[in-house]
């Protein structure tokens, strides 16, 4: 039996106190940049979801840093291309958004078979290279949040 992806997912923007956000490149669509993202597994909680997928994704652990839930929920018509990873009938997705602060830059490791690259970008740059409105809105919102501090 096939084991379906949930239609419950996170995205974390991962940025540094100044406000750089880390993209990634995704492997298998070149030229689609997107912060971290992922899909429920078993019960996890979403916080426990972001978690996983960030520490999967870039080797960050979140317990040394500070992440925060924005308590947003972005539901989003999934891509027709992507729709077979999920149970027949399921068009829509719940996406919990999510924002890791570093002090600066660090060294990441990409899971190679997910992400290709990535780039660290001023949160005005980075909104304009995500590919998902979603992700781009979040990044704004970060900048907006932020400026002047």
């Amino acid at each position: 039996m096939k084991a379906y992806k949930q239609p419950e997912s996170v995205l974390v923007v991962i940025h540094t106190r100044e406000l750089e956000v880390l993209l990634l490149e995704r492997a298998r669509q070149p030229g689609l940049w997107q912060s971290v993202t992922g899909s429920r597994e078993n019960d996890e909680t979403p916080l426990a979801t972001a978690r996983r997928e960030v520490f999967e994704e870039t080797g960050i652990d979140c317990a040394v840093h500070a992440l925060s839930d924005w308590r947003i929920a972005n539901t989003y018509e999934i891509f027709a291309t992507w729709r077979d990873r999920y149970a027949p009938g399921v068009t829509h997705n719940t996406e919990h958004v999510f924002a890791l602060e570093l002090p600066g830059r660090i060294d990441i490791r990409t899971a190679p078979d997910e992400h290709r690259a990535h780039d660290w970008l001023p949160w005005q740059a980075a909104a304009e290279r995500c590919f998902s409105w979603s992700n781009r809105d979040a990044i704004r919102l970060l900048g907006e949040a932020n400026k002047g501090t």
